[in-house]
Parts: structure tokens; sequence; C-alpha cells
């Protein structure tokens, strides 16, 4: 069975905020994939003279949020069952739609053709060349299932009001999928296995215990499921699918807070890979004996293990690692224990590794912080590597754009904060304004990759910051939980001490440093722009701004996180008294510096009322507030029109008040 689409793991309370405030309003190309695979590619640079770099710094040139927008966003990677065509999902007509990309070069197919609602392709029949795909309703983010047919004609396969529904893998015998919803009960997602000839369908596993389902052995015999206990602590239990009386059998039993997450089953079934905190700071990869019940280290770094995962037929293992905001990979062929040697690639990083059925075939993308994500193939075992996709605007010059630099700086308390730094092409000559930029979360993490909407910003005069502050994923266990129940006050001070180190920076106009961010990052810049008066503009990308009412309104489906976000934020039958304190939306009429509000009317998770009270708090105070609605988007932008719309007004709006 092929690997679930799943967020990788590395702490399993991440999964859950990630679920609630992760920003996702950028560029999926930035979006690690669960398979994601980075090896970074270096190029020698030959010496140039000085007046040779000044003349380059003196004549780059300047590119429009359109320019950089011309852009394709891809992803995915399911390669069809005669390994002559991979399904994908990417925005060329503007928003997300699935096309056929054949492997021998020729031209894209496109298969689905919605101009409302983003496609995310999941998978290829096994034996033929319908596809599965998952979609909501306006940004809703409660997805249906639907197949398309050979005809072009589609199907929901999981019918039904304010249901959401996920495509969760093949059935050894390629003649039956999985599918999990929550239609039985909106708090919980059972387990479906349908058919493939008349999607007929039986449940499985009856979700009655708030357990997150997890993956499926290669033979269809065992289910794992992850229990969270706790925003540090979540144990897994494995289900026998074949025993008449099915029960859940704890297999990670331990005292105080570990947490433990499932990466695959080894293709011949007999081992469950699955990742554990319990020997250090970060996740390490574990096997667990299913004959035996032993448990033995299979693979550790010095850093989290993202994931593990192998090729339909077992020959290759591909695992990940999150080091310092890039995941490095190992490719081990499975027969010889040995790293696969890849020929050369182009310059960047890979992404997205998936192998056809007989492991002949390699697809993966190649994506930089100066270039998006392509497509390529590779045949196993020969240097031939074959360009599918051409994402990137031809008109614009690497050249012209600016890689990402990993930096460190103390805060307050003597705690080292890592960030990536961009210095724009206008810093070689004069002191430019800067912005801080704060992930998604609580618990995400900034990362290398492309983004166009930071590099529009940095093309047009503007320093980044991109800050990974206390609480942020990837850097152990302890920073990750040192913003339990003190948001808005440690995590704030990183994000104002960020603001010192730029401060020290000679390139950089003291004057003129700025905050923005999505989603919990907008939380952020607006608790910087409450609480502080440091910075003299923010960007509110759909932030939350009453905790409140957040975690009083959490949708049923995330029932089975209440507690982890609870221990992450506070109970708001407890702590409403902390939570009121740290909810922006009451002190709004302190806020002094301009400030821009980006909403989607359709958000379910920071609701539309939030920044329109917000707005209002802020004028009550006479400072300056500009709101931007868009009519057609939930939690960030699916298309690119709207994209291209908020990121002119970012410009815009930072030409007026911070860059003057």
């Amino acid at each position: 069975m092929k690997k679930f689409t799943r967020i990788p793991f590395s702490n399993i309370f991440i999964v859950a905020i990630s679920l609630l405030l992760l920003i996702s309003c950028q560029d999926t190309q930035d979006s690690d994939d669960q398979k994601v695979v980075n090896t970074t590619v270096t190029q020698e640079i030959s010496p140039e003279s000085s007046e040779e770099s000044n003349k380059k710094i003196n004549t780059f040139k300047q590119y429009s949020a359109e320019d950089f927008f011309k852009t394709t966003s891809v992803f995915g990677s399911s390669i069809n069952h005669d390994a002559t065509a991979v399904l994908i999902s990417n925005d060329q007509t503007g928003i997300f739609n699935a096309y056929k990309v054949p492997l021998d070069g020729s031209n894209p197919v496109q298969l689905t053709d919605s101009s409302t609602d983003t496609i995310y392709a999941n998978s290829w029949f096994p034996k033929d060349d319908r596809i599965l795909y998952q979609s909501d309703q306006g940004g809703d983010e409660n997805t249906h299932v639907y197949v398309r047919e050979l005809d072009g004609k589609t199907q929901d396969l999981t019918q039904g009001e304010k249901l959401k529904a996920n495509f969760s893998g093949w059935h050894h015998d390629d003649q039956q999928f999985y599918i999990t919803t929550n239609e039985r009960d909106e708090k919980y997602f059972d387990l479906y296995l349908y058919r493939t000839e008349d999607y007929s369908r039986k449940m499985i596993y009856q979700n009655n215990g708030g357990y997150n389902i997890g993956t499926i052995s290669e033979g269809d015999k065992w289910l794992t499921l992850e229990k969270t206990n706790g925003n540090a602590d979540s144990d897994i239990y494995l289900v026998d699918l074949t025993a008449q009386n099915r029960t859940e059998e704890l297999i990670t039993k331990h005292q105080g807070d570990i947490s433990h997450g499932t990466y695959s089953f080894t293709r011949d079934s007999k081992k469950l890979i699955y990742a554990t905190n319990e020997f250090g700071e970060f996740n390490q990869a574990w096997s667990y004996n299913l004959e035996d019940k032993t448990k033995k280290m299979y693979f550790k770094a010095d850093w989290d293990v993202s994931f593990v995962y192998f090729s339909k037929d077992g020959k290759y293992q591909v695992s990940g690692v999150n080091q310092d905001a890039q995941t490095k990979i190992q490719v081990l062929d499975t027969t010889t224990g040995n790293t696969v040697k890849l020929p050369n690639m182009p310059s960047g990083d890979l992404r997205g590794v998936n192998f056809s059925k007989d492991s002949s075939k390699m697809v993966f993308y190649i994506n930089s912080d100066t270039s998006p994500s392509n497509l390529y193939v590779h045949t196993m075992g020969t240097d031939s590597i074959k360009r599918l996709t051409n994402s990137g605007n031809p008109d614009i010059s690497e050249e012209n754009l600016v890689v990402g630099e990993v930096v460190r700086f103390m805060s307050f308390d003597g705690l080292e904060i890592p960030c990536i730094l961009y210095k724009p092409k206008q810093a070689e000559t004069k002191k430019v304004p800067a912005l801080i930029f704060v992930h998604g979360g609580p618990g995400g993490q900034s990362r290398k990759g492309y983004s166009a909407m930071i590099q529009h910003l940095v093309n047009n005069g503007y320093g980044i910051c991109r800050i990974n502050n206390r609480g942020s994923s990837g850097y152990g266990k302890t920073f990750n939980h040192l913003d339990d129940k003190r948001h808005g006050e440690d995590d704030l001070q990183d994000v104002v001490y960020n603001k010192k180190y730029l401060q020290s920076l000679d390139w950089v106009d003291a004057d003129k440093i700025g905050v923005m961010g999505g989603s919990y990052g907008g939380y952020m810049t607006m608790a910087a722009m409450a609480f502080t008066d440091e910075f003299k503009v923010g960007i509110n990308i759909f932030g939350v701004t009453n905790w409140v009412r957040t975690l009083k309104s959490i949708p049923p489906y995330w029932e089975a996180f209440r507690k982890s976000l609870y221990d992450e934020l506070g109970d708001p039958a407890t702590d409403e008294e902390r939570l009121h304190r740290i909810s922006p939306v009451f002190f709004g009429h302190q806020v002094k510096s301009p400030v821009l509000v980006v909403q989607g009317v359709n958000d379910p998770r920071v609701l539309k009322i939030e920044s329109d009270e917000m707005v209002e708090s802020i004028r009550s105070g006479g400072t300056h507030v500009e709101y931007l609605l868009f009519d057609d988007e939930g939690h960030g932008f699916s298309k690119k029109k709207n994209r291209i719309e908020a990121s002119n007004k970012y410009l815009q709006f930072l030409d007026e008040y911070l860059k003057k």
C-alpha cells in the first residue's frame, strides 16, 4: 500500500497546531511535502573585480508582483500504472487543477477545470488512469474525495453536509482504497475501504476513542493509531484488522512527556518504523518488531528525523532530517544497505521524491530560494535526468534574486534564536528598511525555499528576517515548548530582540523596521503592534486576535487535539483572564503605528468577525489601519490573482508607511 498523504511527524502536537493555525497564504511550493527531499548542490563562483560587482548591483532588475506570480506552483508525484506519466496539481490557470505530465517530456494534459475550488491531486488508480483528488468548497476546509473517470466525468465519493474526508492510501490488492471521514461523528475520523469497480464501501475501523488514524501495513493487517495525551505527550496503538474482535494495543508505554508518531511499515510488514523523542531533544526513528514486540533504534541524527518511507517494491528507503530549516536526505538501496549515488543535479534542493511501481523511475522536484519547484524524472542506475515542467518566469533572472542565509541572535534571556535573513541588492549601496516575518503555528517553522512573496519584497528593497522564535519546531523539544502558555510574552520578546539584531546590521535603516506574518504570525504581528511601540508598521495576514473566541469555537473535528491546544495555549474555562490579556483585539486602541489587515471571508479558522473587530479596535484609538478582504478565500490564498493583489498591497502599504 502506498504511504498515506499525511503531515510529517516531528511532534504530534505540531500536527494539531498546524491544522489550526499554520500559515498557508503565500506559495504552495514553500511548504515541504511529506516526502520532501533536500540535497543542496553548490557551484563554484569565479572571483570578480569590485568594479564588476558594483556594476551588477547598480544594474540589477526589479520586478512586479505580476512578474513573480507568473511562476507556476506545482505539487504531487504519483506515477501511473505503466510509468508513463505523473499526476500533479498546478495553478497555471490561476487556481490549482490536476494535470497529467508525461514522462517523455511532452506537454502536460489538464484533467480538471475548476475555476473556484482548489484541486489537490492524490493518486492514479493502480491499474488504469482514473484519478482520486480532494477539494473543499470555497476554502471552508471540509474536503471531499472525488474520482475522475477515464471519460473525464467526476463523482464525489464522500457526499454529505459538513463532513471532512481524506484519501488514505491503497489496499495491497490494488482493487480497493482507503478513505477517512468524520460523517458518523463530527469529532472523529473513521476508516473506510472502497472498491475500485463500483465504489461500494465498508467501514473497517470505527474510531470511538479519539485516535488519529495512522497508516496500514503492506499486507493490510496492521493499522496504527496515534493518541494525543498532551502537547508534549502522545502514544501509538496497533490494531489487527484481521481479528474478529479488534482491540487497540498500546505499544509505546512510557512515563513522563514523550511524543511518538508513525513513519511507515517496512514493505515486508515485519516492522513498524516510528518516531520518538524519548532519548534526546530530537525525534529518532525506531523499529517495532511486529512478531516479538521488540524495539530497536533504526536511524538518528543531530536534528529531527522527519520521515522514513520505502518505494513500492521495497528496494529503496528514503529518510529525511530537518537540519536547520532544510530537509537533508538519504536514499538507501535496501538490498545492499548502501547510499544510492545520484547523478549530478541542477542547482537547488530535491523535494517530493517518488518511485514507479518497479522502482525503475524516480520523480522529484528541484527548488531553491531563487527558483520555484520544477518536476524531473530520473532513470535509476543511469545518468538520465529529464525536466518535465517549466515553473519559473523566463523573464526573471535568478541573478536578481536573493538567497536566504540562516543566522542566529541572542534574545532577552540569552537564548539563541535562528532566522533566515534576506539582504536585498539595494543594501549594497544604501541602508534599507527591514521586516520581521513570523511563521504560522504556533509550532511551525520558517524554512528555506522559494517564495514569490518574499522575493517580491526583497527585490523591491526590503530586508526580510524570517524568525524561528521559541516555540518553533525543528530545534528540539525543549525549544519547542518554551512558549507554552507564554504566547504574547516570551515569544514576543524574541521578535523585539530580532529587531535589535536587525538594527545592529550596517545595511539596515534602524528606524524603519516592521513586522508581518500570517495566521499565528498574524497574531504575533498584532501583539507586537498592540503591546509594544517597537515597530513602524505591521501586516496581519488572517491572524488570530481573540484567543478566547478561537479556543471556544474550535471545529468539532479538532476534538482529538483539544487537550494539546489547551496545554499549549490555555483552557478558556480556566485561563480566560490570561487569554484575554494576550488577545490584541481588546487592546487595539494601544496601536500607535499603521497596520494592514488581510482576511478571507470564508476562513473557518480565523473568522471574519475577528478581523472586523480588530480593525475597529485599532480605529478606536485613532491609528491608521487598512483592511483587505477576499470574498473567495478561506485561511490562505488558493487563487493566483489574490496572491498578486495581496503582494501588491503589501508593497504599496510598505512604500507608503515604512520606506518613507
